[in-house]
Parts: structure tokens; sequence; C-alpha cells
């Protein structure tokens, strides 16, 4: 019986033996070398993704998306951009949204021609992007979002239309705006001089009209918005201006708000007649060929006009020139809208963080190089303005800030109201008051009462 127990306990010792021995020698192994397989290839890349990206093909161009998209791609193993660029990208997508087929980052400025980007505002369909700010900028160790952007581009209603300090859109190629003009004809010594408030820009349609040139014309009334963000911001206090953007009735009913409408009410009786018929998206650029004619002297835009416009035809000796906008007052401060369009990630995209991602590069240092050499569109980071050489017409247009205020902002995102389009009202409405079939008061009272049931409407949410 000694001799069975003493049998079983050997042989539960050799089993505990056998089960705590270590696997490999106890000399240290070789760490394993990553080699090709058999066929001399790379081992297998990550999962192949597709970033889909959809967006306006507009005053830029398309030569500096493909060439990012280039980059990207080429810094980002087993990613492919699928670009889609097109003049009427709201109409292409529209439908494509509708199915429930959304692209992964959308470039398509608030306040575009068809309301696509506004109406996805109204909606809540557009993804909260704060934390992007706080990625590293692609290509530049140790340097955040946050740090290269300039702060008031990512602190406006704009992109964080909801009030709630949160960001929903990156801002992307700012640029001033203003009245431009044919620098050749108007300025110092030249034939008329420059004007810098309302009665002298009044005064100088009375002159220009008995020389038989107008005094304003305007691609479509829709690019009356920088004209009105920044008159608003001259005549009212930052506060005031503020609550004018969150559509407080009390603000808009204001005698300096009204006087905004009177004067452009007056500058109506000075557009170019034939604004009106070309005001829309085929015929634009008729009413921007009216500056390089020298049959109109000013027209509301942006730093893009010269690159639109460069093949067309002009008189001799014509030159690019950029004011900002009127004073209100005699001796008051002269405002330029800081104009910047913008890109965002719909809430349904499939590959939210690479898009995150890719919206990171575009403000480093190269994406911004080739932005500018590609397209001259200035992405809103410190220091930009370091790509500029001496004799660059961007030093001229942007040197508006040293004599000129920068008006940012946009209006708050307020609840969808049936059968109301606040940009129409305000905006689209000017056509009526130019060819008279709207009288000023008309026009003003009628954007009371838009404010009035847009605030209702924010008020009941």
């Amino acid at each position: 019986m000694k001799r069975i127990l003493s049998l079983l306990m050997l042989a539960f010792v050799l089993l505990l033996t056998a089960c705590t021995s270590p696997a490999t020698p106890e000399t240290p192994a070789e760490t394993p070398v990553e080699t090709p397989d058999e066929t001399g290839t790379e081992p297998t890349p990550t999962e192949p993704v597709t970033l889909k990206i959809a967006g306006l093909l507009g005053g830029y161009q398309d030569a500096h998306w493909k060439a990012v998209v280039e980059k990207f791609e080429a810094a980002n193993e087993g990613v492919t951009v699928e670009l889609t660029l097109e003049p009427n990208i709201h109409e292409v997508l529209r439908p494509q949204l509708q199915a429930g087929n959304y692209p992964d980052i959308i470039y398509l400025a608030v306040g575009s021609v068809g309301g696509l980007t506004d109406t996805l505002i109204k909606e809540q369909q557009l993804l909260e992007i704060t934390d992007f700010l706080e990625l590293e900028v692609p290509g530049e160790a140790g340097v955040k979002v946050k740090d290269k952007i300039i702060p008031s581009m990512i602190d406006n209603a704009t992109v964080k239309p909801y009030g709630d300090g949160k960001l929903y859109l990156a801002p992307l190629f700012y640029a001033p705006t203003g009245f431009f003009y044919n620098a050749n004809l108007v300025g110092e010594g030249k034939t008329y001089d420059l004007p810098a408030n309302f009665d002298e820009f009044l005064a100088l349609g009375e002159t220009a009209k008995a020389d038989g040139i107008s005094l304003f014309t305007y691609p479509t009334a829709g690019y009356l918005d920088g004209t009105f963000y920044g008159l608003l911001n001259a005549a009212l206090s930052n506060e005031d201006y503020e609550k004018a953007l969150a559509f407080d009735v009390d603000t808009w009913q204001k005698d300096e708000v009204k006087a905004i409408f009177e004067f452009l009410g007056k500058v109506a009786e000075y557009v170019e007649p034939n604004t009106v018929a070309n005001a829309n998206s085929d015929g634009f650029k008729n009413n921007q060929q009216l500056v390089l004619d020298d049959k109109a002297l000013f027209i509301p835009n942006g730093t893009w006009l010269p690159g639109e416009m460069a093949e067309a035809p002009r008189v001799d000796g014509f030159q690019w020139g950029l004011s900002a906008l009127p004073a209100t007052t005699v001796g008051g401060d002269q405002y330029s809208y800081t104009y910047s369009e913008q890109a965002y990630i719909p809430a349904e995209a499939e590959n939210a963080e690479l898009a995150k991602k890719f919206l990171a590069y575009l403000y480093s240092d190269e994406a911004a190089e080739i932005i500018y050499n590609e397209a001259g569109a200035v992405q809103p980071i410190a220091g930009v303005e370091d790509i500029f050489e001496d004799n660059d017409i961007n030093k001229v247009y942007y040197s508006v800030y040293e004599t000129a205020k920068a008006a940012t902002g946009g209006w708050v995102a307020a609840p969808a109201v049936e059968g109301l389009t606040f940009t129409d009202v305000l905006y689209e409405a000017y056509n009526s008051v130019v060819n008279g079939s709207k009288t000023v008061e008309q026009w003003y009272n009628e954007v009371v009462d838009a404010v009035t049931r847009l605030s209702e409407a924010i008020s009941n949410q």
C-alpha cells in the first residue's frame, strides 16, 4: 500500500514539474524579424478606406484640392480620397443626402446658393468637431490645430451656429471682402476719389451718373451678405451687433439699422440697369464684367474675384482695387467683412475620424502653401501672410485691414420657420428694390417681421 502511495506521489510531482517548466530555453530568445513574404512584397497594408469629399467648384477652381488630396493619400497608407467638386454641388448632393448617402466632408459655405448648408445646420445634421482642435497638425510635431487657426475664425456664430460654444464647421480660405473697383479710375489722383462714408458714396453716384457710369452693381443679391455684416458692425456697438446676428427684434428696430436700408435704397438708384437680369448663377459674371468695362464703379465681392475673371477682357490700364465699406457717418469706422468658406462633417459620415485628420492637414504650412500657390486662397492660420511676395496683389487686398476694422460672424442658427428663408427676405429682396417693385419701407418691414418670427421660433425651441 505504501509502495502504491509512493508511486502516486512521484507521478504527481513529475506531472507538476512538467506543467510549470518554461516552454522556452532560459537563454534570451531573439526577437523575430518581420520579413517580406515569399512573393517579395511588404506585409499587407492597413485596411483600405475611401474618404469621400464633396464640395463647390467655385472661383478657386480645383487644382489646390487635387494637390492636397495627393499629399494626404501619400502620407496615409491605404487611404483613397474620392473628390467630387461641382458648380451646382447643392443640387448634386441634395438627392444623395435624402437617400442616406453622405460624404465624409462637405465643402460648401454657409449662405451659399441653394441653402443646403443652412438647411443642414437648421436640421442639426452636422457633426460636432470641437475635439478636432486638439488634433496634432499632420507633419507638424507638437502643434495642435487650435494653435494654428486665427482665434476669431473659430469663435463666431458662423462656425458655432447653436450658441453653445461648440464647433461644427471648419473655416477655410479667409479673405477680406468689400467693394472692388478699377484702381486706375478710382483713388487718389484718379478720375474719382475713393468715398469714405455714406454721403461721399452717394455724391459719387451723382458724379458718375453725369459721366454715363453706374455707381454700383453686384454679382447676385446674395453677395450683399458681407455688405450687411460690415454695415451692421459699423452702425452698432459690438454688443448690439451680436444681438442683431441673434435676431433680437429691438436691435433690428433701431434707427441705426433702418438707416442702412435707407442708404442701400438710395444706392439702388445708381445700380447698373442690367444688374437684376443677370443676378443669377448663369449671368453673374456679366455683372462682374461691368467693372472691367468701366460701366460700373463698385461691386461687392471677395479676393477670389480677380482669379475668377482672369481671362475676361478689360479696359486698358485696368487694375483691381479693394475698398472697405463706407462708414455710416463722417469720420466713422470703416469695416471689411472677413469672409471665410467652411467645410464640415455630416453627422452620418462613415469615416468621421479620418475626415477630422484631413481637415487638420488643411491647416498645415504645407497645405497652406499649396492652396495659395494653386488657387490664390489664403488659409486662416497665424503667419500666413509670410507667403506673399513683395509684388503680390494680395498684399494690396489684405492691407485693407491697415485702415479698416474686420467684421466677422454670421446669423445664429434658428429653427426652420415654414415659408421663411431669411437670406431671401434680406438679400434677394434687394432685386425688387432695385427694379422698383418694392419700396425700401416694405423691404425693411418684411425683414423686421422675419426677424420677429425667427426670434419667436428660437424662444419656443
